[in-house]
């Protein structure tokens, strides 16, 4: 029992290390969203600024023109949504502008969505 009480101290020690390396690897991988969304809090004619985008409601920042396909998505853009979202944007929500591919490795799009809710 106490060897199992020091592994979970351990691991939870190491918890904010890891979100911190998560995150560092997710400004990487957002720098190809950049081109399109802005350097964080500033969007472009591409694509809307994503700094507050965990918790909001797709299609609702203010400044950008979005796809009917996106204003109807009804979604929320929480941890998980963002992280299907980003693997494969056209079959999340279906006739968005959004022209990307996605983000293959789900490692990425775990840091990107880990540095995704660090901007604020």
């Amino acid at each position: 029992m106490r060897a199992v009480l020091i592994a979970a101290a351990g691991l939870l020690a190491a918890a904010p290390a890891a979100r911190a390396g998560d995150e560092a690897r997710g400004a990487e991988v957002y720098e190809s969203c950049a081109a399109c969304h802005g350097d964080k809090g500033v969007g472009t004619d591409g694509g809307p600024a994503l700094v507050g985008i965990v918790g909001r409601k797709a299609a609702s920042a203010d400044g950008f023109r979005y796809s009917p396909a996106m204003k109807r998505s009804g979604l929320t853009w929480d941890a998980a949504a963002l992280k299907e979202f980003v693997a494969d944007p056209q079959g999340k929500v279906k006739g968005n502008r959004m022209p990307f591919d996605g983000v293959a490795d789900a490692a990425d799009r775990d840091a990107l969505v880990a540095y995704l809710q660090g901007l604020k």
